[in-house]
């Protein structure tokens, strides 16, 4: 085997209390695929880390084209040829898409940086992603696909040798996510070495050449042929035993009394014209559709969180007119899971008892309106242990855990409620395959003991496992419903005619409910 562009041996971080890697050992080629796979709290972000001098190695070594090198920093990484592209997202919104694309090494003469001439370099960056954006553009103004379509940008600019990207295809829609594999396959043809960071196994095997395995801080499985692995090799590598796949049944859901929610010839000011769906009591309701459908920004719309220009919204029978998220959980009993848990769903600078009780504090609080640390601590605890939330200790701050950690206490802190409908959106993006597992028989259990649940996914497997019934969204609007039998490649049939609306002969639409 030629000599690897970048290697790790033996590599060692020790943080309090935590030996986060633990001898863990990579071999890079240059014109590969490189899979680093591992469940939540593997060890991959450090191992990142390290790889781009965020962190310095308690141990081991780390070799560029077999010389020995000490990375201080990131952008001594990058000048040696390492790129990364986080999962979260890294742009700064106030700037204009050339200058994020070029921020790293901007065009200058006579050490003047001209903004002129960051848009040449910019546009063909975006050009070789296949995205239609002006680079003039300031970044607030884009989605969330087409900010971390940009970060990928910001790492072609920088023409790395070895480019990292965690997670990269979490935001996009399939149609950007094969675009992005397109861009990876060029830069491997050119000699680019990538090493791909995903939850999403039907990636990894459709992309990757080689795949490193972590398990608790060790490499379980190093820099070996992906081809020589099947699927169901890596996930019980990952999570160290044979995983079964979690299988649901179809189930009869009584719908006989009022609808938990029930939508009404709905328009928004995002654009909704005559949405109507509803779900029952113990219901689990998909909403599928493409990035831009409009699912998220619907659900916002009933929080209060946007306009509701015209129709009805009743919940458990009672007319709502919601005006924010606080009025739809304390008069109506919506809790909603964010798909934004960074900026939205916890507090990553404080406790995670605070973040679990935050929305009980009313209840808590004694005569002089205090609330006493041992009540949050006693709610905080039972929910982390019927969750399985991962954690050193109580009292450590939410932005320590890990992602799937996060979305637990994220999740959390609505079960600590009188929740009696939930809305979750994205819940099992980039969490790893044990914590989507079960996140799944979680979100199967509450319903099944009554809670009615609208759950928003981009994952169609995720979909067709959980939901009881598929909403499908396109355009802002309601292509139809599809009553799930739990059969992917048919039900994944019968969405995709619907997104493109070409329904089924099999099948008719009534209001609120399908009748196959």
């Amino acid at each position: 085997m030629s000599e690897p562009l970048l290697a790790c041996e033996d590599i060692v971080k020790v943080f309090p209390g935590v030996r986060a890697l633990d001898q863990v050992g990579l071999r890079l080629q240059a014109g590969t695929v490189h899979a680093l796979l591992g469940e939540n709290g593997a060890g991959k972000s450090t191992l990142i880390k390290v790889l781009t001098g965020v962190h310095a190695p308690d141990g081991g070594r780390l070799r560029w084209q077999g010389d020995e090198v000490h990375l201080r920093s990131p952008l001594e990484a990058g000048r040696l040829g390492i790129g990364v592209v986080h999962q979260e997202r890294n742009v700064i919104p106030g700037f204009s898409v050339a200058e994020n694309i070029t921020l790293q090494q901007p065009p200058a003469r006579r050490g003047l940086i001209s903004p002129a001439a960051m848009i040449g370099p910019a546009r063909d960056c975006l050009q070789e992603l296949g995205l239609d954006l002006d680079p003039r553009l300031p970044v607030r103004e884009l989605s969330v696909a087409q900010q971390q379509l940009v970060e990928i940008a910001k790492a072609l600019h920088t023409d790395s040798r070895v480019l990292l990207l965690d997670e990269p295809t979490a935001s996009l829609s399939p149609g950007e996510a094969e675009r992005l594999f397109e861009v990876i396959r060029r830069l491997t043809a050119r000699g680019t070495c990538v090493v791909f960071v995903s939850h999403k196994l039907e990636e990894v095997f459709a992309l990757c050449d080689t795949v490193t395995v972590l398990r608790d801080g060790r490499s379980v499985l190093e820099s070996a042929p992906l081809s020589e692995h099947t699927h169901d090799d890596i996930v019980s590598l990952m999570v160290g035993r044979a995983h079964a796949a979690t299988a649901f049944t179809p189930r009869t859901v009584d719908a006989s009394g009022p609808a938990a929610l029930s939508l009404t010839g709905i328009a928004t000011a995002a654009g909704h014209e005559d949405v109507s769906f509803d779900v029952a009591t113990g219901e689990i309701v998909g909403l599928y559709g493409l990035v831009g459908a409009g699912r998220s920004e619907l659900v916002k719309a009933v929080l209060g969180l946007d306009r509701v220009h015209s129709g009805e919204v009743r919940v458990h029978g009672e007319p709502a007119s919601i005006s924010s998220p606080r009025q739809a959980l304390h008069r109506y009993g919506i809790g909603y899971l964010t798909e934004n848990r960074k900026e939205e769903g916890v507090f990553l600078d404080q406790p995670i008892t605070r973040n679990i009780a935050v929305t009980v504090w009313r209840k808590l609080a004694g005569a002089l309106g205090q609330v006493s640390s041992k009540r949050e601590q006693a709610v905080a605890q039972d929910l982390v242990d019927r969750l399985g939330i991962r954690l050193a200790r109580l009292g450590q701050n939410a932005g320590e855990l890990s992602g799937g950690n996060q979305q637990k206490v994220s999740l959390a802190k609505w079960l600590a409620t009188d929740t009696r409908l939930l809305i979750v959106d994205e819940p099992t993006v980039g969490v790893d395959v044990r914590t989507k597992h079960a996140f799944h028989e979680l979100l199967w259990e509450l319903a099944r003991d009554g809670m009615p649940i609208v759950l928003i996914s981009s994952d169609l497997g995720e979909m067709v496992t959980l939901a009881d019934r598929v909403v499908v969204m396109a355009g802002h609007r309601v292509r139809g419903q599809v009553a799930n039998d739990h059969d992917y490649e048919r039900m994944s049939q019968r969405i995709i005619r619907l997104i493109h609306d070409r329904p089924a002969p099999e099948a008719a639409v009534e209001k609120g409910r399908m009748t196959p």
